[in-house]
Protein backbone atom coordinates (compact mmCIF):
# COMPACT_ATOMS: atom_id res chain seq x y z
CA UNK A 1 0.00 0.00 0.00
CA UNK A 2 1.05 3.72 -0.95
CA UNK A 3 1.67 5.74 2.13
CA UNK A 4 0.31 9.29 2.38
CA UNK A 5 3.15 10.69 1.56
CA UNK A 6 4.08 8.90 -1.76
CA UNK A 7 1.01 9.58 -3.13
CA UNK A 8 1.60 13.43 -2.62
CA UNK A 9 3.98 14.48 -5.59
CA UNK A 10 7.43 15.83 -5.04
CA UNK A 11 8.00 19.40 -5.58
CA UNK A 12 10.94 19.74 -8.08
CA UNK A 13 13.14 22.95 -8.30
CA UNK A 14 11.54 24.24 -11.46
CA UNK A 15 7.55 23.46 -9.77
CA UNK A 16 9.33 25.44 -6.86
CA UNK A 17 10.56 28.77 -9.69
CA UNK A 18 7.12 28.49 -10.97
CA UNK A 19 5.24 28.98 -7.54
CA UNK A 20 7.79 31.33 -6.44
CA UNK A 21 7.61 33.80 -9.57
CA UNK A 22 3.99 34.99 -8.89
CA UNK A 23 4.61 35.43 -5.91
CA UNK A 24 7.12 37.88 -6.17
CA UNK A 25 5.72 39.48 -9.04
CA UNK A 26 2.62 40.72 -6.40
CA UNK A 27 5.36 41.06 -3.68
CA UNK A 28 7.11 43.79 -5.93
CA UNK A 29 4.13 45.48 -7.81
CA UNK A 30 1.11 45.00 -5.32
CA UNK A 31 2.21 44.24 -1.27
CA UNK A 32 5.23 46.77 -1.81
CA UNK A 33 3.70 49.87 -3.27
CA UNK A 34 0.52 49.10 -0.71
CA UNK A 35 3.08 49.30 2.46
CA UNK A 36 4.21 52.68 1.14
CA UNK A 37 0.96 54.34 0.29
CA UNK A 38 0.02 53.04 4.20
CA UNK A 39 3.12 54.71 5.24
CA UNK A 40 2.16 58.01 4.28
CA UNK A 41 -1.49 57.85 5.25
CA UNK A 42 -0.39 57.14 8.52
CA UNK A 43 1.73 60.44 8.27
CA UNK A 44 1.09 64.17 8.69
CA UNK A 45 1.15 66.55 6.18
CA UNK A 46 4.20 68.94 5.99
CA UNK A 47 5.03 71.74 4.26
CA UNK A 48 8.04 70.08 2.45
CA UNK A 49 9.54 67.65 0.09
CA UNK A 50 7.93 65.11 0.20
CA UNK A 51 4.96 66.68 1.94
CA UNK A 52 4.31 64.53 4.88
CA UNK A 53 6.17 63.56 8.38
CA UNK A 54 7.95 61.55 9.36
CA UNK A 55 10.38 60.20 7.01
CA UNK A 56 12.78 57.87 7.81
CA UNK A 57 16.52 58.60 8.28
CA UNK A 58 18.35 55.21 8.01
CA UNK A 59 21.52 57.53 8.98
CA UNK A 60 20.45 57.15 12.36
CA UNK A 61 19.78 53.47 12.36
CA UNK A 62 17.27 51.84 14.34
CA UNK A 63 16.75 54.77 16.33
CA UNK A 64 15.39 56.54 13.19
CA UNK A 65 13.23 54.03 12.36
CA UNK A 66 11.53 53.67 15.94
CA UNK A 67 11.21 57.28 16.00
CA UNK A 68 9.55 57.50 12.91
CA UNK A 69 7.05 54.85 13.57
CA UNK A 70 6.51 56.07 16.80
CA UNK A 71 5.33 59.03 15.14
CA UNK A 72 2.37 57.17 13.42
CA UNK A 73 -1.15 58.26 13.58
CA UNK A 74 -4.61 57.15 12.55
CA UNK A 75 -5.71 60.33 12.66
CA UNK A 76 -6.36 60.53 8.92
CA UNK A 77 -8.51 57.66 8.73
CA UNK A 78 -10.57 59.38 11.85
CA UNK A 79 -10.73 62.18 9.99
CA UNK A 80 -12.23 60.29 6.62
CA UNK A 81 -15.04 59.30 9.48
CA UNK A 82 -15.95 62.97 10.67
CA UNK A 83 -16.01 64.66 7.07
CA UNK A 84 -19.08 63.64 5.08
CA UNK A 85 -17.40 64.05 1.62
CA UNK A 86 -15.27 60.98 1.84
CA UNK A 87 -18.31 58.28 2.70
CA UNK A 88 -20.94 60.44 0.09
CA UNK A 89 -17.88 59.49 -2.67
CA UNK A 90 -17.73 56.16 -1.43
CA UNK A 91 -21.32 55.30 -1.67
CA UNK A 92 -21.18 57.69 -5.07
CA UNK A 93 -18.69 55.42 -6.52
CA UNK A 94 -20.44 51.73 -5.18
CA UNK A 95 -23.73 53.49 -6.79
CA UNK A 96 -22.28 54.55 -9.85
CA UNK A 97 -20.37 51.51 -10.52
CA UNK A 98 -23.16 49.15 -9.73
CA UNK A 99 -25.93 50.50 -12.12
CA UNK A 100 -23.17 50.69 -15.04
CA UNK A 101 -22.55 47.03 -14.30
CA UNK A 102 -25.80 45.99 -14.45
CA UNK A 103 -26.35 47.93 -17.72
CA UNK A 104 -23.28 46.47 -19.06
CA UNK A 105 -24.48 42.77 -18.16
CA UNK A 106 -27.95 43.67 -19.78
CA UNK A 107 -26.16 45.18 -22.80
CA UNK A 108 -23.11 42.50 -23.28
CA UNK A 109 -24.76 39.25 -22.56
CA UNK A 110 -27.19 39.52 -25.72
CA UNK A 111 -23.48 40.21 -27.70
CA UNK A 112 -21.77 37.67 -26.42
CA UNK A 113 -24.54 35.08 -26.85
CA UNK A 114 -25.07 36.16 -30.30
CA UNK A 115 -20.97 35.46 -31.08
CA UNK A 116 -20.82 32.34 -29.40
CA UNK A 117 -24.00 30.63 -31.54
CA UNK A 118 -23.01 32.25 -34.51
CA UNK A 119 -21.34 30.91 -37.68
CA UNK A 120 -17.75 29.24 -36.17
CA UNK A 121 -16.02 31.73 -39.92
CA UNK A 122 -17.58 34.70 -38.30
CA UNK A 123 -16.45 34.06 -35.01
CA UNK A 124 -12.85 35.50 -35.12
CA UNK A 125 -14.13 38.56 -36.88
CA UNK A 126 -16.79 39.44 -34.28
CA UNK A 127 -14.14 38.67 -31.49
CA UNK A 128 -11.75 41.47 -33.02
CA UNK A 129 -14.83 43.63 -33.55
CA UNK A 130 -15.16 43.28 -29.50
CA UNK A 131 -11.49 43.95 -29.21
CA UNK A 132 -10.74 47.21 -31.61
CA UNK A 133 -11.59 50.08 -29.44
CA UNK A 134 -8.54 48.94 -27.37
CA UNK A 135 -6.27 49.54 -30.37
CA UNK A 136 -7.17 53.16 -29.75
CA UNK A 137 -6.20 54.95 -26.68
CA UNK A 138 -8.87 55.44 -23.51
CA UNK A 139 -8.75 59.13 -23.53
CA UNK A 140 -9.09 59.28 -27.02
CA UNK A 141 -12.62 57.80 -27.13
CA UNK A 142 -13.79 59.35 -24.06
CA UNK A 143 -13.30 62.68 -25.55
CA UNK A 144 -15.17 61.35 -28.66
CA UNK A 145 -18.26 61.03 -26.28
CA UNK A 146 -18.12 64.54 -25.43
CA UNK A 147 -18.33 65.11 -29.51
CA UNK A 148 -21.38 63.00 -29.35
CA UNK A 149 -23.02 64.23 -26.26
CA UNK A 150 -22.50 67.54 -25.96
CA UNK A 151 -25.21 69.71 -26.44
CA UNK A 152 -23.92 70.89 -30.41
CA UNK A 153 -23.23 67.51 -30.45
CA UNK A 154 -23.75 64.24 -32.99
CA UNK A 155 -26.35 62.82 -30.76
CA UNK A 156 -28.60 65.97 -30.55
CA UNK A 157 -28.23 67.29 -34.07
CA UNK A 158 -29.13 63.75 -35.34
CA UNK A 159 -32.22 63.51 -33.42
CA UNK A 160 -33.39 67.67 -34.18
CA UNK A 161 -32.91 66.20 -37.93
CA UNK A 162 -35.30 63.03 -37.67
CA UNK A 163 -38.68 65.30 -35.62
CA UNK A 164 -37.64 62.95 -32.40
CA UNK A 165 -37.10 66.03 -30.24
CA UNK A 166 -37.69 69.76 -30.39
CA UNK A 167 -34.68 71.22 -28.47
CA UNK A 168 -31.01 69.40 -27.57
CA UNK A 169 -30.74 66.98 -24.61
CA UNK A 170 -28.92 67.90 -22.03
CA UNK A 171 -26.76 64.33 -21.74
CA UNK A 172 -23.08 65.91 -21.22
CA UNK A 173 -21.70 66.98 -17.63
CA UNK A 174 -24.49 64.86 -15.76
CA UNK A 175 -24.19 61.18 -14.22
CA UNK A 176 -25.63 60.10 -17.26
CA UNK A 177 -23.14 60.36 -19.28
CA UNK A 178 -21.05 58.65 -16.70
CA UNK A 179 -22.94 55.74 -17.15
CA UNK A 180 -23.03 55.95 -20.57
CA UNK A 181 -18.79 56.24 -21.01
CA UNK A 182 -18.15 53.66 -18.30
CA UNK A 183 -20.63 51.08 -20.24
CA UNK A 184 -19.30 51.66 -23.75
CA UNK A 185 -15.49 51.81 -22.17
CA UNK A 186 -15.64 48.97 -19.92
CA UNK A 187 -18.32 46.94 -22.15
CA UNK A 188 -15.57 44.75 -23.57
CA UNK A 189 -14.45 43.40 -20.25
CA UNK A 190 -17.69 41.68 -19.78
CA UNK A 191 -18.32 40.33 -23.19
CA UNK A 192 -15.02 38.73 -23.41
CA UNK A 193 -15.51 36.48 -20.74
CA UNK A 194 -18.94 35.82 -21.20
CA UNK A 195 -17.99 34.81 -24.93
CA UNK A 196 -15.14 32.27 -23.49
CA UNK A 197 -18.05 30.91 -21.15
CA UNK A 198 -20.68 30.13 -23.13
CA UNK A 199 -18.70 29.44 -26.57
CA UNK A 200 -17.43 26.25 -24.36
CA UNK A 201 -21.27 25.40 -23.76
CA UNK A 202 -22.36 21.69 -24.87
CA UNK A 203 -24.59 22.18 -27.34
CA UNK A 204 -25.69 18.44 -26.90
CA UNK A 205 -27.39 19.91 -23.39
CA UNK A 206 -30.00 22.35 -25.51
CA UNK A 207 -30.61 19.84 -28.28
CA UNK A 208 -31.70 17.16 -25.26
CA UNK A 209 -33.71 19.43 -23.86
CA UNK A 210 -35.50 20.36 -27.12
CA UNK A 211 -36.49 16.57 -27.50
CA UNK A 212 -37.57 16.59 -24.15
CA UNK A 213 -39.85 19.63 -25.46
CA UNK A 214 -38.42 21.87 -23.59
CA UNK A 215 -38.99 25.42 -25.03
CA UNK A 216 -36.01 27.26 -25.95
CA UNK A 217 -36.57 30.26 -23.25
CA UNK A 218 -36.96 28.12 -20.89
CA UNK A 219 -33.83 25.96 -22.33
CA UNK A 220 -32.14 29.30 -21.81
CA UNK A 221 -33.38 29.83 -18.12
CA UNK A 222 -32.57 26.31 -16.89
CA UNK A 223 -29.47 25.45 -18.63
CA UNK A 224 -27.55 28.64 -20.81
CA UNK A 225 -27.63 30.83 -17.87
CA UNK A 226 -26.53 28.79 -15.18
CA UNK A 227 -23.67 27.59 -16.69
CA UNK A 228 -22.55 31.26 -17.59
CA UNK A 229 -22.71 32.10 -14.59
CA UNK A 230 -19.10 31.54 -13.93
CA UNK A 231 -18.66 34.12 -16.70
CA UNK A 232 -21.13 36.60 -15.76
CA UNK A 233 -19.29 36.85 -12.31
CA UNK A 234 -15.85 37.28 -13.73
CA UNK A 235 -17.23 40.00 -16.38
CA UNK A 236 -19.06 41.75 -13.36
CA UNK A 237 -15.93 41.99 -11.35
CA UNK A 238 -13.66 43.23 -14.47
CA UNK A 239 -16.48 45.80 -14.83
CA UNK A 240 -17.47 46.88 -11.05
CA UNK A 241 -13.92 47.40 -9.81
CA UNK A 242 -12.46 49.55 -12.10
CA UNK A 243 -15.48 52.01 -12.48
CA UNK A 244 -15.57 52.08 -8.95
CA UNK A 245 -12.52 54.07 -8.71
CA UNK A 246 -12.18 55.53 -12.54
CA UNK A 247 -11.17 58.91 -12.37
CA UNK A 248 -11.01 60.11 -16.29
CA UNK A 249 -14.91 59.78 -17.49
CA UNK A 250 -16.33 61.15 -14.45
CA UNK A 251 -14.00 64.05 -14.93
CA UNK A 252 -14.57 64.54 -18.61
CA UNK A 253 -18.28 63.70 -18.88
CA UNK A 254 -19.62 64.00 -15.37
CA UNK A 255 -20.49 67.79 -13.77
CA UNK A 256 -19.54 69.52 -10.61
CA UNK A 257 -22.48 67.20 -8.98
CA UNK A 258 -21.11 63.87 -10.03
CA UNK A 259 -19.35 62.36 -7.03
CA UNK A 260 -16.70 59.71 -7.32
CA UNK A 261 -13.78 58.64 -4.73
CA UNK A 262 -11.38 58.53 -7.74
CA UNK A 263 -12.06 62.42 -8.24
CA UNK A 264 -11.99 63.22 -4.72
CA UNK A 265 -8.41 61.29 -4.39
CA UNK A 266 -7.21 63.21 -7.12
CA UNK A 267 -8.88 66.46 -5.81
CA UNK A 268 -6.60 65.67 -2.30
CA UNK A 269 -3.34 64.21 -4.06
CA UNK A 270 -2.80 67.10 -6.77
CA UNK A 271 -5.13 70.28 -6.12
CA UNK A 272 -4.69 69.79 -2.22
CA UNK A 273 -1.29 68.20 -1.73
CA UNK A 274 -2.30 66.04 1.13
CA UNK A 275 -0.41 63.19 0.54
CA UNK A 276 -1.80 61.41 3.94
CA UNK A 277 -5.31 61.91 3.52
CA UNK A 278 -5.52 60.86 -0.30
CA UNK A 279 -3.18 58.18 0.88
CA UNK A 280 -5.87 56.69 3.52
CA UNK A 281 -8.84 56.94 1.12
CA UNK A 282 -6.45 55.09 -1.14
CA UNK A 283 -6.16 52.41 1.53
CA UNK A 284 -9.84 52.16 2.43
CA UNK A 285 -10.95 52.04 -1.71
CA UNK A 286 -8.27 49.01 -1.88
CA UNK A 287 -10.00 47.20 1.32
CA UNK A 288 -13.17 48.21 -0.10
CA UNK A 289 -12.95 46.32 -3.15
CA UNK A 290 -10.18 43.56 -1.66
CA UNK A 291 -12.08 42.26 1.52
CA UNK A 292 -15.49 41.09 -0.20
CA UNK A 293 -13.91 39.46 -3.57
CA UNK A 294 -11.56 37.30 -1.09
CA UNK A 295 -14.82 36.41 1.30
CA UNK A 296 -16.48 35.47 -2.19
CA UNK A 297 -13.52 33.27 -3.20
CA UNK A 298 -13.82 31.92 0.21
CA UNK A 299 -17.50 30.97 -0.30
CA UNK A 300 -16.91 29.35 -3.63
CA UNK A 301 -14.58 27.32 -2.41
CA UNK A 302 -16.33 25.57 0.26
CA UNK A 303 -19.07 25.03 -2.27
CA UNK A 304 -16.58 23.32 -4.28
CA UNK A 305 -15.42 21.17 -1.38
CA UNK A 306 -18.81 20.42 -0.32
CA UNK A 307 -19.77 19.10 -3.33
CA UNK A 308 -17.34 16.80 -4.30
Amino acid sequence: MKTDTQDKPRKTPGGWLLIAVPYLWLLIFFLAPFFIVFKISLSEIAVAIPPYLPTFDFADGMDGLRKGISSFSFDNYLWLTEDDLYWKSYLSSLKIALISTLVTLIVGYPLAYGMARGPKAWRPTLLMLVILPFWTSFLIRVYAWIGILKNEGLLNQLLLSLGVINEPLVIMNTTTAVYIGIVYSYLPFLVLPLYASLEKLDISLLEAAEDLGCPPWKAFWKITLPLSIPGVIAGCFLVFIPAVGEFVIPDLLGGSNTLMIGKTLWVEFFANRDWPVSSAVAVLLLLLLVVPIVLFQNHQQKLAEMQK
